[in-house]
């Protein structure tokens, strides 16, 4: 005999009232919910992975107060997502949300955004593990060269790897989800120990908290209103992809409150453990000189600060967590790929939103690591920088393309106003200058992900070397030309947004 789950009907009962069938397997719990969100963010991956865009703009003190000021704007913009989320638990997410607060074309522009900004997340991911892997493949190796062909073979590997982790279910990687949180709690709380008891010497609070490192290039003129904003890409980029809440909601049992839930805990619990992290890093990092030589390499700091075995461990820690976030971010991208198929609003629609026997979108998990792989190869080119200007630029269009999708939806809701029906997760009245303090922020950090984080990337100077251009705006700009172009002539006459199931 069956034994029905009255709360799994309810879910399928409200999802049935925004237009869909429950075709996902809803097992997931409200903490795995969370769980992916927390692994996708992962400051065992961001962390460590972007500190050197914080060093060489800004230095300590972008991190030191620099980390905790950001997070909290992006605390913001996560507290108007979960309201959205609450009353509209779909795997769409934020473009379903923005199609149903506006029109369609609200709903495509957003999904495109969102689709490609997470595809660059998963790549951005994947290629930090694999830079990672080689780092730890040196430590016990001295051998090893790690050259760009090798890290690439290497995130090749890892995409690989985290497509058919995806592909054997969704239960599996729920599973894997909920050993990432206790692997990033336990983990970090193993590094700072490490970083705290391991070297015979510490860095100053003065150091810390009022220092400054500009290794940019640019002037020193320029180092509050141009450098330092550079530096903040490490917070922004690290505290990102929580809309995997989202897209797993259909997946989640209670979905109108646990995923709600599951954004803003995941946010606040990975600025908190983030800034302790981060310091500790700070109170490490005694060997200036060769952190800078190294062009702010956070490896840099354990090679110098620790013996070669507290190095390892410390630098596979990192790499594991970082293999459990990547695993998580094709799970969000596969499932909004699903989504946003299933709207027909992809081309090849009906292959990617296709689900095989475990009723998982196989398809979708491919070609989001195939995507992903696309995106990041200008990372075989050098730069002549001295920094992974490539690596960067891809982070960049993750940022941009993830946080501008998430102002559509929130500038709708703040236009609805009183309109608006809330679920059971609500922010009440104070969602009025919550929406707005979310767009401004947005704004202003998608101008400046968009400027060139080098001197060399500057058209017109005298070093000026295409292997330095920051290509996120030729990425973001070139893909808002082409979904604008592709509504004018084409999408506009068919794409209706979302598209019932059930009536």
């Amino acid at each position: 005999m069956t034994v029905r789950d009255p709360e799994s009907d309810a879910d399928a009962e409200a999802l049935a009232a925004l237009g869909y069938k429950q075709e996902l397997r809803r097992t997931w719990s409200g903490f795995s919910n969370f769980a992916i969100s927390f692994s996708i963010i992962s400051i065992l991956s961001g962390c460590f992975t972007t500190f050197g865009q914080a060093w060489n703009n800004g230095g300590p003190i972008a991190i030191s107060w620099g980390w905790p000021v950001v997070s909290a704007f992006i605390l913001v913009i996560g507290l108007c997502m979960a309201e959205l989320v609450s009353a509209y638990p779909t795997a769409g997410g934020i473009y379903w949300w923005a199609a149903t607060l506006g029109r369609p074309v609200h709903g495509w522009f957003t999904g495109w955004l969102n689709l490609v900004g997470l595809i660059a997340v998963t790549a951005s991911v994947d290629y930090g593990c694999a830079t990672f892997v080689s780092l730890l493949i040196g430590l016990l190796d001295p051998g090893w060269q790690g050259d760009l062909g090798q890290i690439f073979l290497i995130f090749v590997v890892v995409l690989v790897l985290h497509a058919l982790v995806n592909i054997f279910g969704s239960h599996l990687v729920a599973l894997l989800n909920n050993v990432s949180v206790y692997w990033h709690v336990l983990g970090v709380a193993a590094v700072v120990a490490i970083l705290v008891f391991g070297p015979s010497e510490h860095q100053s609070a003065a150091f810390v908290f009022t220092e400054r490192i500009n290794n940019s290039g640019f002037s020193e003129g320029s180092f509050w209103f141009y450098v330092l904003p550079l530096g903040f890409l490490l917070t922004q980029y690290t505290i990102t992809g929580f809309d995997a809440c989202a897209h797993v909601s259909e997946e989640t049992k209670g979905a109108a409150r646990t995923a709600a839930r599951g954004i803003w805990q995941s946010i606040l619990y990975s600025a908190i453990g983030g800034w302790v992290l981060l310091l500790s890093f700070l109170f490490a990092a005694t060997h200036v000189d060769e952190i800078n030589k190294q062009g702010g390499a956070v490896g840099a700091i354990f090679t110098t600060a620790l013996g070669t075995k507290l190095a390892v461990a410390v630098v596979a820690i990192s790499a594991i967590g970082q293999f459990f976030c990547g695993m998580s971010c094709v799970t969000s991208t596969s499932r909004m790929a699903y989504a946003f198929s299933r709207d027909r609003a992809v081309p090849g629609h009906r292959l990617w939103s296709r689900l095989n026997a475990n009723q998982v979108p196989v398809n979708a998990v491919i070609g989001a690591c195939a995507a992903g792989l696309v995106l990041t190869l200008p990372a075989l080119y050098k730069s002549s920088a001295g920094v992974p200007t490539a690596f960067y630029a891809v982070v960049s269009v993750a940022v941009i393309g993830l946080y501008l999708a998430f102002l559509i939806p929130i500038a709708l809701r703040l236009r609805a106003g009183a309109s608006f029906r809330p679920g059971p997760w609500t922010l009440g009245g104070r969602y009025r200058w919550m929406c707005w303090v979310a767009i401004i922020e947005i704004v202003v950090i998608s101008v400046y992900f968009v400027l060139p984080t080098v001197p060399a990337g500057v058209p017109g100077d005298p070093a000026f070397s295409w292997t330095s251009v920051n290509y996120a705006p030729l990425a973001v700009g070139g893909l808002v030309l082409l979904i604008a172009l592709w509504w004018a002539l084409s999408a506009r006459k068919w794409f209706t947004g979302p598209r019932r199931t059930v009536d």
